[in-house]
C-alpha cells in the first residue's frame, strides 16, 4: 500500500492520478477535508481508503495501521503563507511530520516529503539545495519556517540519508481550485480575463525590475509530479532537492501566456502593492536543479507557454479535474 497525506489536496491528488495511470490503486488517502471543495479532487481517482489526518496519526501512534506499507508521500500541511498562528503551524507541519518520519524510517518505509521553496526567504546565497548551508536560510513567513524546521531536524536526526525532501517552487495546474487566495495566478488571471478582459499585476518597487518583470520559477504540476515519482521509482536516492524548471520567468510572461491560451490580446494594468506585503515580497526565485539532474532525472520540462495552454484549454475552460485515466 502507498500512503498519500494531503491526498485530497493539489499536488497530492495529482500524484494519486499519476499512480492510477500506472494501474496503482492500493492507496490510503490521508487529509482533512474540512469545509472547502477539495473533496472534488478525489472523485475521479481510485484508492483503497480515506482517513482523516488526526485519525491516521492515532493509528500510527497506537500501531493499528494494517497492511504492508511500501511508501509514504507526505504532502499534507497548511501551505497558507499568510497563516499567523505559529503554534498551529508547528503542530500541523512540524510535529506531525516528525512523528510520521520516525514511524516510516523505523519500519523501512520509503518516505518522500514536501519541503518548500519558501524556506529560502530572500535567498541571499541563491536557491541551491545544499544540505551544508540550510542552517543559513531565513524564511520570510511562518509557513516557510515550519518547513525549514523539519528540514533541519531531519538533517540533525540523520534521516536525510534515507528519505527525500522536495522543495517545490511555484507549482500551478489542475486540482488547485479549492485553494482560494493561494491558487496560482494562472487561475486568477483566467478569471480576471473572463470578468473584465484586464489582468492586474503589482507594480515594482525596485528600479532594477520593471513593472510585471518580477521573476518566479513557475512549474506545471504534471512536471512536479513526474519529478516526485522519480524518487519513488529510485528509493536509493535521498537528500533534499529543488523541484522547479530552473528558469525564472516574469509575471508578464505568465499573464501573456494565459491571454494567448484564451486567444485574446494582452491587456495588463499595474497596480499598487499593499504596504503590508512589500517587505516580504520576493522579486526573484529560480530553482537550482543541478542536484535533481545529477540524481538522474533527465526528462524535458514543459515550457511555461505550453503548460499554461494545457491548463487553460484542457482544464480551466472545461472546468475539469485530473483523473487517473489516459
Amino acid at each position: 500500500m502507498i500512503i498519500v497525506t494531503g491526498g485530497a489536496g493539489f499536488i497530492g491528488s495529482a500524484i494519486i492520478a499519476a499512480l492510477n495511470k500506472r494501474q496503482i490503486t492500493d492507496i490510503l488517502v490521508v487529509d482533512e477535508l474540512g469545509t472547502d471543495q477539495k473533496w472534488k479532487n478525489l472523485c475521479n481517482l481510485s484508492f483503497t481508503d480515506y482517513v482523516e489526518k488526526d485519525d491516521f496519526l492515532e493509528m500510527i501512534i497506537t500501531d493499528k495501521l494494517n497492511g504492508s506499507i511500501e511508501a509514504v508521500f507526505h504532502l499534507g500541511a497548511c501551505s497558507d503563507t499568510t497563516e499567523t498562528n505559529a503554534s498551529y503551524l508547528i503542530k500541523n507541519n512540524y510535529e506531525y511530520s516528525k512523528l510520521l518520519a520516525q514511524w516510516a524510517t523505523a519500519d523501512n518505509v520509503r518516505f518522500i516529503y514536501a519541503s518548500s521553496a519558501a524556506t529560502y526567504g530572500e535567498a541571499e546565497s541563491g536557491f541551491k539545495d545544499d544540505l551544508e548551508k540550510i542552517e543559513n536560510l531565513r524564511p520570510l513567513n511562518m509557513y516557510g519556517y515550519s518547513k525549514q524546521l523539519f528540514d533541519l531536524w531531519a538533517r540533525r536526526a540523520g534521516l536525510l540519508k534515507n528519505i527525500a525532501g522536495l522543495k517545490y517552487f511555484n507549482v500551478f495546474g489542475p486540482n488547485e481550485y479549492h485553494k482560494a487566495d493561494m491558487r496560482s495566478f494562472v487561475v486568477k488571471a483566467f478569471e480576471q480575463i473572463n470578468t473584465s478582459g484586464i489582468v492586474r499585476l503589482f507594480k515594482s518597487y525596485k528600479p532594477e525590475y520593471a513593472d510585471g518583470e518580477q521573476l518566479r520559477d513557475f512549474i506545471y504540476v504534471k512536471d512536479a509530479v513526474e519529478m516526485t515519482l522519480y524518487f519513488y521509482d529510485n528509493p536509493q536516492i535521498s537528500g533534499l532537492f529543488n523541484l522547479g524548471t530552473g528558469k525564472a520567468r516574469s509575471w508578464n510572461d505568465l499573464v501573456k501566456a494565459v491571454f494567448a491560451a484564451m486567444d485574446k490580446k494582452p491587456n495588463i494594468e499595474y497596480i499598487e502593492m499593499p504596504e503590508s506585503i512589500r517587505n516580504q515580497y520576493q522579486y526573484y526565485t529560480e530553482a537550482d536543479i543541478t542536484s535533481l539532474r545529477k540524481a538522474g532525472f533527465d526528462k524535458e520540462i514543459t515550457t511555461l507557454e505550453n503548460a499554461v495552454k494545457d491548463y487553460v484549454q484542457n482544464y480551466l475552460q472545461k472546468n475539469t479535474y485530473l483523473n487517473g485515466v489516459d
